[in-house]
This record gives structure tokens, sequence and C-alpha cells, in this order.
């Protein structure tokens, strides 16, 4: 969908607590008696529902309906549920009728870029925002800014405020609208930014090998699997009982001819008045299409009766082929070996699978502060804790790794350390001295090497991030607190090894769960608490922060089963609110 609107779009931003809502309905009524046509698009930080309980439509909607038009004769509107995902911006816009509108106004959204005027109070104690978004065109505050070619209005002067929109729409200029609530200043990056650029320069290892199925376990199908046998191989019994023919329940009993236990089998075949008794899993025997259970049976010698057994014909039969057929299609390509893959391609009698052959991680830390464990330690230095972190996350991933250690603080040392990982390696990954700031050996040296691109990201922890090619190869640098490590390496190293191990469309799972404390963020940014979910006696899964959030604190992510997701449109969740978050279990 094309993001032009055809009506100008002006945004009024602020922070909490300002007065947005109230400045705008006294704005509305002197821009209508202007003559201008106005709509309004308000972004929620919050759940909100515009029905009420017990009208027509409430009901429906509660009913199932995803979807709700009501009509009347002033009136009508839409309530559409978005349970998997806010809506996104440009999305929202074409939802208004902009051919009857002269100018669309909203409210929030303020790291979304298109025009907007600043809003600021200096008793809510907030920090400026036109420092930092080239998108704000004027400010409308209760203080003056020296420091700013930007227009200047009083915040409590709405005729001069009135003067400044009427002027800005009369120009006419369509705003070009940012895709979503997500979309982030040019500074930064958001999350899903940095995740699709990474992805989009990271290929599939092409060299393959074959190993044996036991020796499969966490590896990647290189190739599709397919069935070289029917599944079950041939008709069988599902369950220990009497087989007999579907065409022949009238008997009042029947004279059982034969035992079939697994393994073995009938090779006669079956006449009316017959029975076998036959164990679970043993084939059929010729004529045989149904099979009576044991507990149903009263077996005396050699006769069996049923007594009063509602019989069906083909009831406990297992047809060959009924599971696979020769040839069905097994595990895709790109399909991670569990234990589940490992016994099912066991039981179609492979003996060995074709895999991408291992990832090779080159793994290095960096700086003379960084003191390696079991030494004692020295003054001013710190024991290397990020190393064996990444090292125990890349295990979990079934990579190769080859640990380069700790390099001092050398330019020439690390040049040509980090040449010769990227010539062992498919992979180098650093932490430490990546920051936009920081003035380091590691980014001297990479900026030697290869074409390196030191991002910030928008979410916390883990802002600084350096991701580009050292002689064709990917390079992460990673932040340099333990828990920005972790959730760097989850959010961005993660996806893209995975990839590069052949694992095709990825995707961690997001479940969604009840907060039981209040959490807060800044808005604009996507924000990872440590955290730690339950069921509660209803069954309903319930989350908490494992408390302090420090970015140094390596303890929060030993007691978290998850990460609780904030996105960058919200600042606060409430408790008793629902929450995105991210289960961890075999991640790290």
């Amino acid at each position: 969908m094309n993001n032009q609107s055809i009506v100008p779009i002006l945004g009024f931003a602020a922070y909490s607590g300002t007065g947005k809502t109230t400045l705008i309905e006294a704005l509305l009524p002197k821009l209508t008696e202007a003559g201008l046509r106005i709509g309004m698009l308000k972004h929620a930080h919050h759940n909100f529902d515009v029905d009420k309980p017990g009208k027509d439509s409430y009901r429906l909607r509660k009913a199932g309906a995803s979807q709700m038009l009501i009509s009347s004769r002033n009136r009508y509107a839409l309530m559409t549920e978005t349970p998997e995902e806010e809506s996104e911006f440009h999305y929202l816009l074409s939802r208004f009728d902009q051919q009857k509108l002269d100018v669309i106004l909203v409210e929030g959204c303020k790291n979304i870029a298109f025009p907007k005027i600043e809003l600021h109070r200096e008793e809510v104690g907030k920090p400026w925002l036109h420092p930092n978004d080239d998108n704000i065109i004027a400010i409308a505050a209760d203080s003056h800014v020296s420091d700013t070619s930007l227009p200047q209005l009083n915040i409590n002067d709405l005729d001069a405020i009135t003067q400044f929109v009427l002027e800005y729409v009369a120009k006419g200029q369509p705003s070009q609208a940012a895709a979503c609530c997500d979309t982030l200043s040019p500074a930064f990056l958001s999350v899903t930014q940095g995740q699709e650029k990474i992805l989009s320069l990271v290929s599939t290892v092409a060299e393959t090998e074959q190993v044996t199925v036991e020796q499969s376990y966490n590896r990647v199908l290189a190739q599709a699997i397919s069935s070289p046998v029917n599944v079950p191989q041939y008709t069988n019994s599902a369950m220990d009982g009497f087989a007999i023919r579907g065409d022949d329940l009238t008997q009042d009993n029947y004279q059982v001819i034969a035992e079939v236990m697994a393994g073995h089998a009938y090779d006669g075949e079956l006449q009316v008045g017959q029975a076998v008794k036959i164990m679970t899993g043993a084939p059929m025997p010729n004529g045989a299409d149904t099979v009576v259970m044991r507990e149903q049976a009263e077996h005396n010698g050699d006769v069996v009766t049923f007594g009063d057994a509602a019989i069906k014909p083909g009831q406990n039969v297992r047809q060959a082929g009924e599971d696979l057929a020769v040839g069905a299609d097994v595990f895709t390509q790109g399909t991670r070996i569990e234990s589940p893959e490992m016994g099912m391609m066991a039981s179609l009698g492979f003996g060995h699978c074709p895999v991408v052959r291992k990832l090779k991680v080159a793994l290095f830390s960096t700086g003379d502060e960084v003191q390696a464990p079991g030494s004692e330690q020295k003054p001013n230095t710190i024991y290397d804790s990020n190393r064996y972190t990444i090292i125990g996350m890349l295990e979990k991933l079934g990579c190769e790794i080859i640990d380069f250690g700790i390099l001092e603080d050398n330019e020439q040392v690390m040049i040509d350390a980090i040449e010769k990982a990227s010539d062992q390696a498919d992979v180098v990954i650093t932490s430490g001295g990546v920051s936009v700031g920081d003035a380091d050996y590691i980014k001297l040296a990479l900026d030697k090497l290869g074409q390196i691109d030191f991002w910030r990201i928008n979410m916390r922890p883990g802002r600084p991030l350096a991701f580009g090619q050292i002689n064709d190869k990917p390079f992460f640098g990673l932040p340099g607190n333990p828990v920005a490590v972790m959730v760097s390496f989850i959010n961005f190293v993660e996806p893209a090894l995975r990839k590069m191990q052949g694992e095709v469309d990825w995707q961690p799972l997001k479940v969604t769960a009840i907060a039981t404390e209040n959490l807060r963020s800044r808005q604009g940014r996507t924000e990872f608490s440590r955290g730690v979910y339950e069921l509660d006696a209803s069954g309903r899964l319930l989350v908490r922060t494992t408390g302090k959030q420090g970015s140094g604190i390596l303890r929060s992510m030993s007691e978290a089963n998850c990460l609780i997701e904030i996105s960058p449109a919200v600042d606060t969740v409430k408790a008793g609110e629902s929450v995105t978050i991210i289960p961890l279990q075999g991640r790290i």
C-alpha cells in the first residue's frame, strides 16, 4: 500500500501529562469555524473500548465478530479487533475518506516520521523532543528555547496555534507517513529494522554432509526427506483382540483358528465364522478387516463370543500407508532435527541423513581491563563473563566454536586476530567497544578491515550494535554489558545464525501474558525486561519481572524464563494488562 496521504497530516507530540487532548479539544472548534474539515487520529497506549457492555454491537463483538460495522441515521462506526498486532500507521490513515477532509490531525505516535508540533510544559519535567526529532516543525510551550530556529508558540495562545495550523494546511503539502508506530528517527534503527537488515545480508552455508541419525540432533536438514516405505508398512491391528471379517458380524460365536503375535503373521485366509487372536501391531490376516478388543470378548478354548459389543466393520485397524504413503513428504529442507525427527527417520529405516555442515563461529573478548576467570584478580580489572555467555548460546545452536580468548588493547594484535578469525570461521563475534561514541582499538581495527556499520538500536538493554562484513564473513560487535550481550544475541545474532545454518523462516515464540506488576518503558524504544512467567490456578499465564533490570545484573538472566517485550508505542503496562513475552527455554 502506498504510504502517501492526499491531505496534510499534522501531529501533536508530547509526553503524558502535557495536556494534548485538552489543547486539541479547544483547538478543534476554532479550526472548524475557519472552514477546515478535520480527521482525527488518536493513538492510545493502553487497551480501550468504544462500546458499552450490554449494547447489541458490544454483544456481537464479544460473540466473535472480528469486524463490527454499526450504522445509524447520523453516523457509522467500524470496530476492528486486532489481537495479533497493532495496526500500522499508514493503514489507519487509509481508513479515512480523505476526499472529504482538508487535514488529518494526530494525537500521539510521536515517533513516526511526519510533521508535528511539539507541546511542552516545564512543570511536567520531561526533556524536549525536537533535538532528536527532525520531523518537529514548531514548538508550543510555556517557555522559550534559545538554541533552535523552529517557530515558537505560546502553548496557552490558542489563536496563534490555530493560525499556524491554518497556514500549514494552506500550503497543501501532503505528508509522507512512515510505515508504522515503531518507525523511529533516522539516528536509530528499530529492532525489526535491524533484524531485517542483518537477515538480508547473510546466506546459508553451502556445504553439506551426511551424518548418522544418532549424531543428527540439533542439525539442520540439507534436503527434504521423503518416505521410502508405507507407514504402517502393512495393515495391522491397533489393539489386542480378535480379528474377524467385517461382513460376518452376526455370529453368536466364532472359532479361534490361530493366534498372531507382533512380528508374525497368519498366512491362511479367514473364513466366515472364524476369528484370529491378534496382538497390537500384528498384520491382519487375509480376509479380516475388523478387530474386537480383548476386553469385549469371552474366550473359552477355541471359541470366542462378543456378547452385546457394538462392532463396526473396519474398527481398530490401521491401514497400510495410513500415516505416510511411499514417496510422501516427511520433513522439508531446513528442518532442525530434534528427538521426534530422529525417531521418525529411524522408523523409516534411515541410518544417515543429509545436513548443513556445522557453522564455525570465531569469538573473542577485547580490552586490557578484561581478565580470564580462574586467576587471581588484578586491580582495575573485571572477569570476562561475556565470552562464556556467548559460548553457551552458540553451543545451544550447535555451532563449532573457535575461541580466540582475550585480545589486548593493541590495534595490530586485533587486526591480525580478526583477519585470522575471518579466515577460519563463517562468523566473527566480539563484545564491547562498539558504542557510537567509543574510542576503542576494536573500532580502529574494524575500520581498516572491512565494511562495518555502528548502529544505535532503539531498544533497552543493548542499544549499541556493530554489524558488517570482514572478508565477506558476517561480523557482530555486541555491547559490553552482560545482559545487553544476551538480549542482543537473542534478537540479532541467533536469527542470523539460524538462517546461515539453513533453518527456514525461523521465528521466536511470542505469547501474551498478564502482567502482575506495573511495567514502565520509554516511548519510542523496545524494552526487554527479564521476566518469570507461570500459570495460576485458573490456567492464566502470568508474568512478573525478576526485579532490578540493570544491564550489568547477569543474575537477572539466570533467574528469568522469558523476556518481557514492551513495544515502542507503549510507555506503561499496568498490572492486569496483557503484555508480550518471549519464552527462553531451549534458547539460552
